[in-house]
């Protein structure tokens, strides 16, 4: 369980986006590897609105200065374009860690 910086709302990993700082950026780290501090994010405008609002990046990143999101943004744009606006599907057949689920015979 993680907590989503904009709408501080717990959530599963699998549900959430990582975040990193990369040179003053943030930057989605899709396959959860980069190095270091992360935030997670519910891949939804309306959270990355607020984070942005509450200045929630720089604070939880421990990022000095303010940090540029609109690689977040595009990447939130494109998946939301995909889906309903302000849901997300549910992870299934995935673990926690967003890892296929090895089915049973």
């Amino acid at each position: 369980m993680r907590t989503c910086v904009g709408c501080k709302r717990r959530a599963l990993i699998g549900e959430l986006l990582r975040v990193v700082a990369v040179a003053g950026r943030v930057v989605v780290d899709e396959r959860r590897r980069l190095p270091g501090r992360g935030a997670w994010l519910h891949p939804d405008p309306d959270c990355l609105a607020k984070a942005e609002r509450r200045r929630a990046f720089p604070r939880a990143l421990r990022a000095p200065g303010a940090v540029d999101a609109r690689e977040v943004r595009e990447h939130v744009e494109r998946t939301t374009s995909h889906h309903e606006a302000g849901t997300y599907p549910a992870s299934r057949g995935t673990k926690e860690a967003g890892r296929p689920v090895m089915s049973q015979p």
